[in-house]
């Protein structure tokens, strides 16, 4: 102890905390030694690492450990875990340091797409150069990405220091792309998020129109043009609908993160028509064709639709004698007309070949579609045809050929609409229309099994829906 005072007076502190150290050490070393009587094995040694360099004891300020705190060490202490901690806690302070490495924040620059906007004009608006444009379209050339732009749609961008680091583009709310710098140039992804998918019942009853009727029942306008479409071919919806009519549906809802974000297909539904019952099941084949069928497997689907133009009403039968509106002769009126406002898309009743499309007569504007062998159907008074389609172009049912006019011997704004066979005009409102194919033979048995599970799922609902009301 007298020593260590006479080294206190003339030993700088460096030296002293050095001294300490070595002294702990071999102190240390002389009680882990072996004794005579216990042979050394290899898993009985300690090895003890230590640097005064990394621990930083060279360099300590005189607020480091001195030597005094060194003399107060209990003789029984632990030194070398001791030693340990002192050299190694600088080290995993830096190690600490250097794991936080600073965040780059992400500054988004949000554009809304215009109408008449190009990519050119939006990434003119975000700061950016055609050359920009051209990388990017170059890298996103088969994807989604950019590939069709909307009014309202927003396109996202990051920029630093002049330079496009990465672009998003929010296609809907279930489909988006990023795009993002590399050192090579741009790469994309296309992310889809998968929705949840619930069964929703519906039905009402017709008091004033299907659509007022459906709306109040809660159907969208999306909705109820499907509910349509799918019993369009059974029932005209402007000439034969009664008051106490009825129907139900059960459809699919679509939700993400817990909010209803739209409407899937409908499932199952029926439609009470005059007291007759129509059922339709939507059914997906092994090809992946989908169609609506009766509960026999039949196809909803007729070979021809009922009435080319959704919701319009009908202001002249096919009659034997009618007084022309502009002529004032008494003659044969060979068709229907259908009464809408100007610019009311017109559909071909069936499949087919445009054979004639031009000016004809008091028809006006004109369109003739010929339907297999024997069947033809005549568009009459448009205001204007549809675009890309001429003479000789094949059509689909249900596709737009042209648009609501006056333009011949009319009126007023309507279609005039004429259903031929052989060549005789035929009453389009009472025709009997062929049926569409029915389910394939090998499909039938998992059409029956999914029928079954559809009937069932509706019927269940019905039920539920008469005890809620019941209560």
């Amino acid at each position: 102890m007298f020593l260590i005072q006479r080294l206190k007076q003339h030993l700088p502190k460096t030296h002293l905390m050095a001294a300490g150290i070595c002294t702990l050490i071999i102190g240390t070393t002389a009680l882990l030694l072996p004794s005579s009587k216990v042979p050394a094995s290899d898993s009985a040694q300690v090895q003890i690492p230590l640097s005064l360099n990394e621990a930083g004891i060279a360099q300590q300020s005189s607020d480091s450990l001195a030597v005094s705190d060194i003399d107060k060490l209990p003789a029984t202490a632990a030194g070398p875990q001791v030693i340990s901690s002192i050299a190694t806690a600088p080290i995993a302070a830096i190690e600490s340091q250097t794991a936080e490495a600073p965040k780059i924040v992400e500054h988004w620059q949000d554009v809304k797409v215009k109408s008449g906007d190009t990519l050119t004009s939006i990434f003119k608006r975000a700061g950016l150069t055609p050359r920009d444009v051209y990388n990017v379209t170059a890298a996103v050339k088969g994807s989604e990405a950019l590939a069709r732009l909307y009014p309202g749609q927003t396109i996202s961008f990051v920029i630093n220091e002049s330079k496009l680091h990465k672009l998003k583009h929010i296609r809907s709310q279930l489909e988006s792309s990023v795009v993002s710098a590399t050192e090579t140039g741009y790469q994309v992804e296309d992310i889809t998020k998968q929705p949840k998918v619930k069964t929703r019942f519906a039905e009402g009853s017709i008091e004033n129109s299907l659509f007022y009727d459906a709306s109040q029942a809660g159907l969208s306008d999306k909705m109820i043009m499907e509910l349509a479409a799918i019993f369009g071919w059974d029932i005209d919806f402007v000439l034969d609908l009664r008051q106490g009519d009825s129907f139900n549906l059960v459809f699919e809802e679509k939700y993400l993160d817990g909010k209803l974000i739209g409407e899937g297909n409908i499932i199952s539904a029926q439609f009470v028509n005059r007291g007759e019952t129509y059922t339709a099941i939507r059914y997906t084949d092994s090809k992946g064709n989908t169609s609506y069928f009766n509960p026999q497997g039949e196809s909803m689907r007729k070979a021809f639709l009922r009435s080319p133009v959704d919701f319009a009403r009908i202001s002249s039968s096919f009659k034997n004698r009618r007084k022309h509106p502009v002529l004032g002769l008494t003659r044969a009126h060979r068709g229907t007309d259908y009464a809408a406002g100007t610019g009311t898309p017109i559909k071909a009743a069936g499949e087919g070949k445009i054979i004639w499309r031009g000016t004809k007569g008091g028809y006006g504007k004109c369109i003739i579609v010929q339907h297999g062998g024997n069947i033809t159907t005549l568009y009459a008074h448009m205001n204007n045809y549809r675009k890309g389609q001429r003479t000789g172009s094949r059509v689909k049912q249900g596709q737009v050929i042209g648009y609501v006019g006056k333009t011949g011997l009319a009126s007023g704004p309507h279609l005039h609409y004429e259903f031929r066979v052989n060549g005789a005009h035929k009453n389009p409102q009472t025709v009997k229309l062929p049926h569409a194919a029915p389910i394939d033979k090998a499909e039938r048995n998992a059409f029956f099994a999914t029928a079954k599970n559809a009937l069932s799922q509706l019927e269940s609902y019905k039920a539920t829906q008469l005890a809620s009301a019941a209560n």
